[in-house]
């Protein structure tokens, strides 16, 4: 991809990774992006780089503006090498540019290059002016590590915002307006399940550091630009900071080991569509957790079965369980089931599992199973 304009003096000059079908564990069938920003002002500036892998791509698209020896700013929102992995280059080539991070984006930062960089510490509430240009800072710690932050670019209302609002799809179009919100959406919510889940209150934080600006464009480090899903978006953070869940949707998830599993999972599937409750089904064996994540962001009912292994549940269901609850969904309803030949223990686990999620729990369901 080429250098992309998205405002006066300001282009994308990022990388886009349409192979990359895995990311902290978390499956990305449609790729990502590796966002970075160049913003011509009398101090030249860029905002994060890219992987590592694609060093050579964010030369090239710097290239195409501008000599990339005279950057004089690099602003680095999060140290994760999927955004600072081409600093090493970045700094080489222009080793007189001010890096300018947060305290703990500073230690990050050494401990992963190991370099005495011209490193520059802000906080929230602090500036970096380039000339015409004023950049705020706003910290936002645990959205999603503890380094995070985002940048506003006041003169042109636009937010630089990290990893929030972001999400894992490669194409060839960088606004939002060019693919239909639905998609946006989509991506949106899947990777806020996978990724910021677990960090709702710091989200709500964020939103206040936020109240009163005005936003033109979101510039996240993954994915599409935002212009016209920006209200929608902004609304549906709010929604899932605090886990507000819809009271007629239900998920089940299962793995089976003759099937009579299955059944049942999709017994109870008749049971909640016949009370208007509408139902997704997925079968561990032929789903990914990090899917089931992102259908279940807004359901109120959280549906686990497993089959009895050596008196455990099966190894799929154990997965789910542990990724579901590191991502701690809230405010759910739960209810575990399973069929058995002679033990049935697995049910029991689910449902202690549901129940340390703080899950309001059903009854469980353990049914033997018979030819």
């Amino acid at each position: 991809m080429a250098a992309v304009k998205i405002s006066d003096n300001i282009y994308w000059v990022g990388a886009v990774d349409f192979e990359i079908r895995e990311f902290h564990g978390y499956e990305t069938p449609h790729g990502t992006t590796y966002n970075a920003y160049l913003i011509l002002d009398e101090k030249i500036t860029l905002i994060d780089t890219v992987k590592s892998s694609f060093s050579d791509v964010l030369l090239k698209n710097i290239s195409e503006i501008i000599d990339p020896s005279k950057i004089d700013y690099v602003i680095s929102n999060h140290v994760e090498p999927d955004h600072s992995g081409s600093l090493m280059e970045i700094l080489a080539i222009a080793p007189n540019a001010s890096l300018y991070t947060t305290p703990l984006g500073e230690k990050g930062l050494r401990a992963y290059y190991h370099q005495d960089w011209n490193f520059k510490i802000v906080k929230t509430n602090d500036t970096i002016n380039t000339g015409q240009y004023t950049f705020e800072v706003i910290q936002t710690p645990m959205v999603h590590w503890p380094d995070n932050m985002m940048v506003y670019l006041k003169e042109k209302e636009m937010l630089f915002s990290n990893d929030a609002f972001g999400q894992h799809y490669a194409s060839n179009e960088r606004h939002d307006y060019e693919v239909g919100e639905s998609l946006v959406l989509e991506r949106a919510k899947d990777y806020y399940a996978n990724i910021v889940l677990p960090y709702g209150a710091q989200v709500l934080k964020a939103f206040k550091d936020l109240d009163g600006k005005n936003l033109s464009l979101i510039c996240p480090s993954h994915g599409l630009v935002l212009k016209t899903t920006i209200n929608t978006i902004l609304a549906k953070y709010s929604d899932w900071a605090n886990n507000k869940v819809n009271d007629n949707e239900a998920v089940i998830v299962y793995d089976t080991m003759w099937g009579a599993t299955k059944g049942m999972a999709h017994e109870i599937a008749k049971d909640f569509e016949s009370k208007g409750i509408h139902t997704q089904v997925y079968y561990l064996k032929e789903t990914h957790i990090s899917e089931v994540m992102g259908a279940l962001m807004e359901a109120k009912y959280i549906c686990v079965g497993s089959s009895t292994l050596n008196k455990q549940m099966l190894p799929n269901v154990a997965a789910f369980l542990t990724y579901m609850k590191g991502l701690a969904p809230k405010n759910r309803t739960g209810l575990a089931f399973g069929s058995y030949g002679w033990g049935g223990e697995s049910i029991k686990y689910v449902n202690e599992t549901l129940e340390s999620c703080k899950f309001e729990m059903m009854d469980p369901i353990k049914k033997i199973y018979m030819t």
